[in-house]
C-alpha cells in the first residue's frame, strides 16, 4: 500500500518539471541570436525552417489535424518568435526579455474570460512579485533607448500571452500542430530575407542550436506540459527565463553582474521556486 500512495505524488512535479526545463532551453535565446550576423526576420525564418522539418520527422501526424483554434495558436506562436527575434536584435537583450514578460499580465486578465480559469489573489501577488524581481534586474541598464526593439519586445509579451492561453485552451486538441504551423509562419514570414544566406560559415551552427535546442524541444515539452498546468502558473513558472537570458549573455561577453541584477535574481527564482511548490501540492 504505501508503495502505490508514493506514485502518484511524483507525478504532480512533472509538468513543472517540463516547464523548467523549456525555461532553460529558452534563456538560451538571448546568446544565439546575438551570435548570428544575419537579418533578424532571416533569423526568425531559418530557425523555424530548422523546427518544421524536425517536428515533421517527430510527428508526421501533425500535418493532417488543422483547426481553426490551431491557426489561431500558430498565428500567436508565429507573432512571439518573430518579434522576440527583432527586439533581441534591435535593444538589448535584457530589454528584449523583461518585456517579452509581461504576459502573464495579459493571461492573468483573459484567462478568467477565455478560458474560464479563476485569477485568484495569491496569483496576483506572485505576478506582481516576479515582475517587481525582473524590474529590479534591469533597473541600472533599462533605457529608452532603441524604441523600435522595446515596442517589438511589448509585442512579443502580448503575442506570448496569447499563445498560452490559446494553447491552453486546446489542451485536449493538438499543441504540436499549432507549433508546426506557427514555425511554418514564421518560416513565410522570414523567407523574403533568407536569401541570400548571410556568413553561412559562421552563422550555421548558431543557427541549428537556435533551430533545435531553443526552440523545437522547449516548445515541445512546453505543449505536453500545459495541458496539465493552469496558463498563468505556467507563465509564472518560466519566469527563470528572463533571469537566465540576460546571465548567460553576461558571462559570455565578461561582464560581472549588478547588485540589482543579484536583487532581481533572487526575487524572481524565489517566486518562481514558492508558486511552484505550491502548485506541486495542488494549492
Amino acid at each position: 500500500m504505501a508503495a502505490k500512495s508514493a506514485v502518484p505524488a511524483v507525478w504532480p512535479n512533472r509538468p513543472v518539471l517540463l516547464l523548467v526545463l523549456s525555461a532553460l532551453l529558452w534563456s538560451l535565446g538571448g546568446v544565439l541570436i546575438k551570435s548570428i550576423e544575419w537579418n533578424p526576420l532571416a533569423i526568425a525564418g531559418s530557425r523555424s525552417l530548422i523546427a518544421v522539418l524536425l517536428l515533421t520527422a517527430m510527428f508526421p501526424g501533425a500535418w493532417c489535424r488543422f483547426s481553426p483554434g490551431i491557426g489561431a495558436s500558430a498565428a500567436a506562436y508565429a507573432g512571439t518568435v518573430t518579434s522576440f527575434v527583432l527586439a533581441t536584435k534591435l535593444t538589448s537583450a535584457a530589454n528584449a526579455i523583461f518585456l517579452q514578460y509581461t504576459a502573464p499580465v495579459y493571461i492573468a486578465l483573459l484567462s478568467p474570460i477565455l478560458l474560464q480559469e479563476r485569477t485568484r489573489g495569491s496569483d496576483w501577488f506572485f505576478v506582481g512579485w516576479a515582475l517587481l524581481g525582473v524590474g529590479t534586474f534591469f533597473l541600472d541598464r533599462f533605457s529608452p533607448g532603441g524604441l523600435w526593439g522595446m515596442g517589438f519586445a511589448l509585442l512579443s509579451g502580448l503575442f506570448f500571452g496569447s499563445f498560452i492561453i490559446s494553447l491552453r485552451s486546446q489542451r485536449e486538441s493538438s499543441p504540436e500542430s499549432a507549433i508546426l504551423y506557427g514555425n511554418l509562419l514564421t518560416v513565410l514570414l522570414g523567407l523574403p530575407f533568407m536569401w541570400p544566406p548571410s556568413h553561412l560559415a559562421t552563422n550555421w551552427p548558431w543557427l541549428v542550436a537556435l533551430g533545435v535546442f531553443q526552440l523545437t524541444l522547449p516548445y515541445v515539452l512546453y505543449a505536453n506540459a500545459i495541458r496539465h498546468v493552469r496558463a498563468l502558473d505556467a507563465a509564472l513558472i518560466t519566469f527563470i527565463e528572463p533571469v537566465l537570458n540576460p546571465l548567460w549573455v553576461t558571462l559570455i561577453n565578461h561582464e560581472a553582474p549588478t547588485s540589482w541584477g543579484l536583487l532581481g535574481g533572487a526575487l524572481v527564482l524565489s517566486a518562481t521556486a514558492t508558486r511552484s511548490i505550491l502548485l506541486a501540492r495542488g494549492n
